[in-house]
């Protein structure tokens, strides 16, 4: 059985195809279509600084909630390290006269079973080193952290962190 399409595969191919005349496409574009080619200058800039304001707002969007999270584990860092102190208290029956011998044991500390903190965790989370003072304004001892600023006083991130009995 034969097919019934008159497709002849000999014609196509072999030396009958040899004497038809070839179709040859230009490889040189149009002369008007050059200047279109690609993304002028002014174009690029325009997308470059477009670009940078947008990761210059969401980075000032990301970087200033970082200072809101380290002025809470400030607050909750204060509470921390005020319980360090008085377990001190508890096994000493005397306040440390330094945070420092939260770290390393004085010479006059009988009872002492430290330590109880790290020579890291006697800064707060800007790097500046806890105001400790013994005794403290109505209580036995005042435990601060200064802020991002590391100076008295100061509002929102910048504010001092005090530990309250």
């Amino acid at each position: 059985m034969k097919a019934s399409h008159s497709f002849d595969r000999r014609a196509s191919i072999g030396p009958a195809s040899i004497g038809r005349p070839s179709i040859r496409r230009s490889l040189r574009r149009a002369p008007g279509r050059t200047a279109q080619a690609g993304f002028s200058l002014i174009e690029i800039i325009l997308v470059v600084v477009l670009m940078g304001g947008i990761v210059a707002f969401a980075a000032s969007r990301i970087l200033g909630g970082g200072d809101r999270a380290k002025a809470n584990l400030a607050k909750a860092q204060v509470q921390t390290m005020a319980e360090k102190v008085q377990q001190f208290e508890m096994d000493t029956g005397t306040l440390p006269n330094s945070l420092d011998e939260l770290v390393t044991q004085p010479g006059n500390a009988n009872g002492w079973l430290g330590p109880y903190a790290k020579v890291g965790e006697l800064n707060d989370p800007w790097n500046h080193p806890y105001e400790y003072h013994v005794p403290g304004d109505n209580q036995a001892f005042d435990l601060i952290s200064l802020g991002k600023d590391g100076k008295p006083g100061g509002d929102s991130v910048d504010g001092d962190v005090k530990y309250q009995q």
